[in-house]
């Protein structure tokens, strides 16, 4: 090999060489400030309003209840025909992920208020195997639950017409998203969990990521 193409060789595999470490530093320092916690701070979307409602006790819960907690929401509703299992079943999935020493909350509002009373959502919450110390559901007047979830935390519900419905129990329109607020009541984080084109493990990694990264502060 005559020295020319021995130094074009020397430059392609140098290239090459450059572009291996390049990814290698690359990934190591990614890795690097995960593990100090050097991750991007999640966006705030908003404030969470003051609010008062009902638990499973029949209790009352307010947001000062939750301060100092991250916590993740959703509404749904018993006797929902559509999405609300699934989402329950969500809900549970990340109860099993938290770890104990995890001082985070969960949270469902029922858009029901009229049926959902905390007798009803307590027998609801059996069923799925909520541990109710961690995961609460509220109820209260319609007004005041419209209010929490759709002023602050930007989750859509909807009475449907009667004309509308499909079946007795298809009452409403309502997210499938989950959000996350963090200790300071601020909204941090928006998560679809449902859906064309979702992966719900994918979801729900998500979301504990997010929970986690507010748990340190960020």
């Amino acid at each position: 090999m005559n020295p020319r193409a021995r130094r074009f060789d020397f430059l392609i595999w140098g290239g090459l060489l450059l572009v291996v470490a390049t990814l290698l530093l690359a990934f190591l320092l990614a890795q690097l400030r995960q593990r100090a916690g050097l991750t991007k701070p999640l966006p705030v979307y908003g404030q969470i309003a003051d609010f008062t409602l009902t638990n499973l006790d029949d209790r009352p819960v307010s947001l000062s209840d939750l301060r100092g907690h991250v916590w993740a929401a959703d509404i749904i509703f018993t006797r929902c025909p559509g999405p609300c299992l699934q989402m329950t079943r969500q809900m549970k999935e990340l109860q099993q992920a938290l770890p104990p020493a995890s001082q985070s909350k969960l949270v469902s509002l029922t858009t029901d208020a009229d049926f959902d009373t905390p007798a009803v959502l307590k027998t609801y919450a059996d069923r799925a195997g909520a541990d109710t110390n961690r995961w609460l559901f509220l109820t209260g007047p319609k007004t005041d639950i419209a209010r929490l979830a759709i002023d602050s935390l930007k989750l859509t519900t909807l009475e449907k017409k009667p004309k509308e419905r499909t079946t007795p129990n298809d009452l409403f329109v309502h997210s499938t998203i989950f959000v996350v607020v963090d200790q300071r009541a601020q909204l941090r984080g928006v998560f679809e969990t449902t859906g064309e084109g979702v992966d719900p493990q994918r979801a729900k990694a998500k979301i504990l990521a997010a929970i986690r990264q507010l748990e340190r502060g960020r």
